[in-house]
Protein backbone atom coordinates (compact mmCIF):
# COMPACT_ATOMS: atom_id res chain seq x y z
CA UNK A 1 0.00 0.00 0.00
CA UNK A 2 1.27 3.13 -0.65
CA UNK A 3 2.05 5.49 2.15
CA UNK A 4 -0.68 8.12 3.03
CA UNK A 5 -0.62 11.35 4.39
CA UNK A 6 -2.41 12.19 8.10
CA UNK A 7 -2.37 15.66 9.65
CA UNK A 8 -2.25 16.16 13.13
CA UNK A 9 -3.32 18.94 15.58
CA UNK A 10 0.69 19.65 16.94
CA UNK A 11 4.05 18.56 16.34
CA UNK A 12 3.49 16.08 19.40
CA UNK A 13 0.83 14.33 18.67
CA UNK A 14 0.67 10.44 17.05
CA UNK A 15 -1.72 10.40 14.56
CA UNK A 16 -3.07 6.54 13.31
CA UNK A 17 -4.17 5.29 10.21
CA UNK A 18 -7.62 4.64 10.24
CA UNK A 19 -7.05 1.44 7.99
CA UNK A 20 -6.98 -1.86 10.37
CA UNK A 21 -4.67 -3.61 8.31
CA UNK A 22 -1.79 -0.31 8.81
CA UNK A 23 -2.52 -0.46 12.40
CA UNK A 24 0.48 -3.03 13.39
CA UNK A 25 3.01 -2.41 10.24
CA UNK A 26 3.27 1.15 9.59
CA UNK A 27 6.29 4.31 11.45
CA UNK A 28 6.29 7.79 11.03
CA UNK A 29 9.37 8.96 8.71
CA UNK A 30 8.38 12.31 9.19
CA UNK A 31 6.69 14.87 11.48
CA UNK A 32 5.52 18.26 11.31
CA UNK A 33 2.43 20.95 11.93
CA UNK A 34 0.79 19.71 8.82
CA UNK A 35 1.36 16.23 9.06
CA UNK A 36 2.93 12.61 9.42
CA UNK A 37 3.59 10.24 6.21
CA UNK A 38 3.09 6.93 7.27
CA UNK A 39 5.16 3.92 5.88
CA UNK A 40 5.88 0.31 6.08
CA UNK A 41 8.81 -0.58 8.30
CA UNK A 42 12.34 -1.84 6.67
CA UNK A 43 12.83 -3.55 10.13
CA UNK A 44 10.25 -4.23 13.27
CA UNK A 45 10.32 -0.78 15.41
CA UNK A 46 10.88 -0.59 18.95
CA UNK A 47 8.34 2.27 19.37
CA UNK A 48 6.59 4.88 17.66
CA UNK A 49 8.61 6.92 19.51
CA UNK A 50 9.58 9.83 17.78
CA UNK A 51 12.60 11.77 18.25
CA UNK A 52 13.50 15.67 17.36
CA UNK A 53 16.88 16.29 19.04
CA UNK A 54 20.16 14.04 20.17
CA UNK A 55 23.02 14.99 22.19
CA UNK A 56 25.62 12.46 23.70
CA UNK A 57 23.63 9.54 25.00
CA UNK A 58 20.73 11.68 25.34
CA UNK A 59 17.41 12.09 22.97
CA UNK A 60 14.52 14.60 23.19
CA UNK A 61 10.56 13.36 22.31
CA UNK A 62 8.43 16.41 20.58
CA UNK A 63 7.05 16.79 24.67
CA UNK A 64 10.87 17.32 26.03
CA UNK A 65 10.87 14.03 27.33
CA UNK A 66 13.79 12.66 28.03
CA UNK A 67 15.73 9.08 27.26
CA UNK A 68 19.02 7.79 27.35
CA UNK A 69 19.56 6.00 24.18
CA UNK A 70 21.34 2.49 24.75
CA UNK A 71 20.74 1.51 21.26
CA UNK A 72 23.53 3.96 19.43
CA UNK A 73 22.01 3.37 16.01
CA UNK A 74 22.76 0.00 15.91
CA UNK A 75 26.57 1.29 17.10
CA UNK A 76 26.80 3.84 14.71
CA UNK A 77 27.12 6.52 17.41
CA UNK A 78 29.27 4.69 19.87
CA UNK A 79 30.47 8.21 20.57
CA UNK A 80 27.63 9.44 21.28
CA UNK A 81 24.98 11.22 19.16
CA UNK A 82 26.16 15.25 17.43
CA UNK A 83 29.86 14.49 19.19
CA UNK A 84 31.61 17.97 19.10
CA UNK A 85 34.59 16.92 18.17
CA UNK A 86 33.32 14.82 15.31
CA UNK A 87 31.34 17.71 14.19
CA UNK A 88 33.49 20.32 14.09
CA UNK A 89 35.52 18.28 11.91
CA UNK A 90 32.65 17.33 9.80
CA UNK A 91 32.14 21.44 9.09
CA UNK A 92 35.68 22.01 9.27
CA UNK A 93 36.83 19.47 6.20
CA UNK A 94 33.33 20.43 4.16
CA UNK A 95 34.43 23.96 4.14
CA UNK A 96 37.60 22.83 2.31
CA UNK A 97 37.19 19.79 0.15
CA UNK A 98 34.06 17.99 0.36
CA UNK A 99 34.45 15.55 -2.54
CA UNK A 100 37.59 13.93 -3.97
CA UNK A 101 37.60 11.79 -7.17
CA UNK A 102 39.64 8.92 -7.81
CA UNK A 103 41.40 11.08 -9.96
CA UNK A 104 43.09 13.12 -7.86
CA UNK A 105 45.15 12.21 -3.94
CA UNK A 106 44.07 14.02 -1.00
CA UNK A 107 45.85 14.59 2.08
CA UNK A 108 43.63 13.02 4.37
CA UNK A 109 43.16 9.48 3.21
CA UNK A 110 46.79 8.57 3.65
CA UNK A 111 46.51 9.76 7.60
CA UNK A 112 42.89 7.72 7.90
CA UNK A 113 45.12 4.33 6.52
CA UNK A 114 47.71 4.74 8.41
CA UNK A 115 46.02 5.09 11.93
CA UNK A 116 43.40 2.70 10.83
CA UNK A 117 45.96 0.01 10.01
CA UNK A 118 48.35 1.05 13.02
CA UNK A 119 45.73 0.57 15.37
CA UNK A 120 44.45 -3.02 14.19
CA UNK A 121 47.49 -4.14 13.44
CA UNK A 122 47.19 -4.56 9.61
CA UNK A 123 48.68 -3.72 6.77
CA UNK A 124 46.16 -2.16 4.48
CA UNK A 125 42.68 -0.84 4.45
CA UNK A 126 39.81 -0.26 1.82
CA UNK A 127 37.27 1.94 2.82
CA UNK A 128 34.35 1.85 1.02
CA UNK A 129 30.58 3.02 1.96
CA UNK A 130 28.44 1.05 4.25
CA UNK A 131 28.77 -1.80 5.99
CA UNK A 132 27.31 -4.44 3.30
CA UNK A 133 29.44 -2.76 0.93
CA UNK A 134 32.50 -3.47 3.36
CA UNK A 135 31.32 -7.67 3.86
CA UNK A 136 30.75 -7.91 -0.50
CA UNK A 137 34.66 -5.87 -0.69
CA UNK A 138 35.78 -9.03 1.62
CA UNK A 139 34.11 -11.72 -0.07
CA UNK A 140 35.93 -10.17 -3.33
CA UNK A 141 38.72 -10.55 -1.92
CA UNK A 142 38.49 -13.61 -0.43
CA UNK A 143 37.70 -15.42 -3.57
CA UNK A 144 40.20 -13.61 -5.29
CA UNK A 145 42.98 -15.14 -2.87
CA UNK A 146 41.23 -18.78 -3.20
CA UNK A 147 41.51 -18.65 -6.90
CA UNK A 148 44.90 -17.32 -7.34
CA UNK A 149 47.12 -18.46 -4.11
CA UNK A 150 44.67 -21.56 -2.98
CA UNK A 151 44.61 -22.44 -6.40
CA UNK A 152 41.07 -23.27 -6.29
CA UNK A 153 39.52 -24.39 -9.47
CA UNK A 154 37.48 -21.29 -11.69
CA UNK A 155 33.80 -21.03 -10.03
CA UNK A 156 34.32 -23.70 -7.37
CA UNK A 157 35.23 -21.21 -4.50
CA UNK A 158 32.99 -21.41 -0.94
CA UNK A 159 31.94 -19.32 1.27
CA UNK A 160 31.17 -20.32 4.96
CA UNK A 161 28.57 -18.57 7.00
CA UNK A 162 26.92 -19.27 9.79
CA UNK A 163 23.21 -19.14 10.53
CA UNK A 164 21.84 -15.89 12.37
CA UNK A 165 24.58 -13.35 11.25
CA UNK A 166 23.71 -10.51 10.16
CA UNK A 167 25.93 -9.06 7.07
CA UNK A 168 23.53 -6.72 5.22
CA UNK A 169 20.81 -6.96 2.39
CA UNK A 170 23.07 -6.92 -0.64
CA UNK A 171 22.25 -10.03 -3.25
CA UNK A 172 25.63 -11.83 -2.62
CA UNK A 173 25.09 -11.74 1.77
CA UNK A 174 21.26 -12.36 1.84
CA UNK A 175 22.11 -15.21 -0.49
CA UNK A 176 23.88 -16.88 2.68
CA UNK A 177 21.11 -16.33 4.59
CA UNK A 178 19.44 -18.43 6.61
CA UNK A 179 16.25 -16.02 7.13
CA UNK A 180 13.47 -16.51 4.31
CA UNK A 181 12.03 -13.58 4.79
CA UNK A 182 15.27 -12.01 3.71
CA UNK A 183 15.60 -14.13 0.36
CA UNK A 184 11.99 -14.75 -0.80
CA UNK A 185 11.18 -13.11 -3.62
CA UNK A 186 15.25 -12.39 -4.78
CA UNK A 187 16.27 -15.60 -6.39
CA UNK A 188 18.11 -16.59 -8.18
CA UNK A 189 20.12 -16.41 -5.49
CA UNK A 190 23.93 -16.71 -5.69
CA UNK A 191 25.77 -20.10 -5.11
CA UNK A 192 29.01 -21.00 -3.63
CA UNK A 193 28.30 -20.83 0.34
CA UNK A 194 27.68 -23.27 2.79
CA UNK A 195 25.99 -22.43 6.46
CA UNK A 196 27.57 -24.16 9.78
CA UNK A 197 25.52 -23.16 13.32
CA UNK A 198 26.47 -20.59 15.49
CA UNK A 199 28.89 -21.18 18.33
CA UNK A 200 29.84 -24.76 17.26
CA UNK A 201 32.88 -25.05 16.35
CA UNK A 202 32.32 -29.17 15.53
CA UNK A 203 30.15 -28.49 12.79
CA UNK A 204 32.94 -25.74 11.31
CA UNK A 205 35.63 -28.48 11.63
CA UNK A 206 33.43 -31.33 10.16
CA UNK A 207 32.54 -29.17 6.87
CA UNK A 208 35.93 -27.99 6.92
CA UNK A 209 37.17 -31.63 6.60
CA UNK A 210 34.98 -32.39 3.62
CA UNK A 211 35.05 -29.54 1.86
CA UNK A 212 38.43 -27.58 3.29
CA UNK A 213 39.76 -27.73 0.04
CA UNK A 214 37.68 -25.53 -1.88
CA UNK A 215 36.77 -23.12 1.00
CA UNK A 216 38.16 -19.73 1.01
CA UNK A 217 36.97 -17.93 3.86
CA UNK A 218 34.73 -18.27 7.13
CA UNK A 219 32.65 -14.86 7.42
CA UNK A 220 30.82 -14.48 10.80
CA UNK A 221 30.08 -11.88 13.76
CA UNK A 222 32.03 -12.26 16.68
CA UNK A 223 28.86 -11.18 18.44
CA UNK A 224 25.71 -11.74 16.39
CA UNK A 225 23.74 -8.70 16.48
CA UNK A 226 20.05 -8.90 14.87
CA UNK A 227 20.07 -12.38 16.08
CA UNK A 228 19.50 -10.88 19.42
CA UNK A 229 23.12 -10.01 20.79
CA UNK A 230 24.36 -13.83 21.03
CA UNK A 231 27.74 -13.73 22.31
CA UNK A 232 29.20 -16.97 21.55
CA UNK A 233 30.48 -20.18 23.88
CA UNK A 234 33.92 -19.09 25.67
CA UNK A 235 36.96 -20.64 23.75
CA UNK A 236 34.94 -20.91 20.02
CA UNK A 237 37.03 -17.71 18.61
CA UNK A 238 40.03 -19.59 19.28
CA UNK A 239 38.63 -22.86 17.83
CA UNK A 240 38.06 -21.07 14.81
CA UNK A 241 41.07 -19.62 14.42
CA UNK A 242 42.60 -22.61 14.72
CA UNK A 243 40.69 -24.47 12.70
CA UNK A 244 40.99 -21.95 9.55
CA UNK A 245 44.43 -21.90 10.16
CA UNK A 246 44.81 -25.76 9.74
CA UNK A 247 42.65 -25.84 6.68
CA UNK A 248 44.22 -22.60 5.01
CA UNK A 249 40.80 -20.85 4.91
CA UNK A 250 40.26 -16.70 5.45
CA UNK A 251 39.10 -16.03 9.17
CA UNK A 252 36.58 -13.32 7.74
CA UNK A 253 35.26 -11.21 11.30
CA UNK A 254 32.05 -8.59 10.95
CA UNK A 255 32.98 -6.41 13.50
CA UNK A 256 30.09 -3.44 11.77
CA UNK A 257 28.39 -3.90 14.78
CA UNK A 258 30.22 -4.94 17.50
CA UNK A 259 33.33 -3.31 16.92
CA UNK A 260 35.22 -0.16 17.93
CA UNK A 261 34.56 -0.27 21.53
CA UNK A 262 31.05 -1.72 21.44
CA UNK A 263 31.91 -4.67 23.57
CA UNK A 264 34.33 -2.81 25.50
CA UNK A 265 37.14 -3.74 23.69
CA UNK A 266 38.41 -2.03 20.13
CA UNK A 267 37.20 -5.52 18.50
CA UNK A 268 34.89 -8.46 19.43
CA UNK A 269 37.51 -11.01 18.73
CA UNK A 270 39.95 -8.98 21.16
CA UNK A 271 38.18 -10.74 23.92
CA UNK A 272 39.56 -13.96 22.64
CA UNK A 273 42.99 -12.48 21.96
CA UNK A 274 42.45 -13.77 18.26
CA UNK A 275 43.71 -12.11 14.99
CA UNK A 276 41.60 -12.72 11.84
CA UNK A 277 42.72 -12.44 8.74
CA UNK A 278 40.28 -10.01 7.48
CA UNK A 279 38.51 -7.12 9.55
CA UNK A 280 35.17 -5.24 8.48
CA UNK A 281 34.59 -2.18 9.98
CA UNK A 282 31.70 0.24 9.57
CA UNK A 283 28.32 1.80 11.96
CA UNK A 284 31.09 3.69 14.74
CA UNK A 285 33.87 4.24 12.12
CA UNK A 286 31.53 7.10 10.51
CA UNK A 287 31.01 9.01 13.74
CA UNK A 288 27.30 9.27 13.04
CA UNK A 289 27.85 11.42 10.47
CA UNK A 290 28.47 10.29 7.02
CA UNK A 291 28.65 6.55 5.88
CA UNK A 292 32.04 4.76 6.12
CA UNK A 293 32.96 1.18 6.38
CA UNK A 294 36.72 -0.26 5.78
CA UNK A 295 38.24 -3.50 5.57
CA UNK A 296 41.26 -4.60 6.67
CA UNK A 297 43.86 -7.11 6.03
CA UNK A 298 47.45 -8.00 4.77
CA UNK A 299 49.14 -7.94 1.68
CA UNK A 300 48.69 -11.00 0.76
CA UNK A 301 45.49 -10.91 0.30
CA UNK A 302 44.60 -7.31 -0.37
CA UNK A 303 47.10 -6.81 -3.87
CA UNK A 304 45.08 -9.82 -4.99
CA UNK A 305 42.60 -7.47 -6.31
CA UNK A 306 44.18 -5.72 -8.92
CA UNK A 307 42.99 -1.57 -10.40
CA UNK A 308 39.59 -1.34 -12.51
CA UNK A 309 38.42 -4.84 -10.15
CA UNK A 310 36.80 -2.82 -7.20
CA UNK A 311 36.54 0.76 -6.20
CA UNK A 312 37.08 2.62 -3.04
CA UNK A 313 35.46 5.73 -1.98
CA UNK A 314 38.19 7.89 -0.69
Amino acid sequence: MAPELFHCRSTAEICWSAADELKNSVFFSAIGGTGIRIQRPQVNPLSFLLLLQRNGSTIWDPDGKTYIDFLAAYSAVNQGHCHPKIIKALQEQVETLALNSLAFYNDKFPVFAVRLTNMFGYEMVLPMNTGAEGVETALKIARKWGHETKKIPKDEAIIVICCGCFHGRMLAVISMSCDNHATRGFGPLLPGNLKVDFGDASSLEKIFKEKGDKIVGFLFEPIQGEAGVVIPPEGYLKAVRELCTKHNVLMIADEVQSGLARSGKMLACDWEDIRSDMVILGKALCGGVIPVSAVLTDKGMMLHIKPGQHKRFA
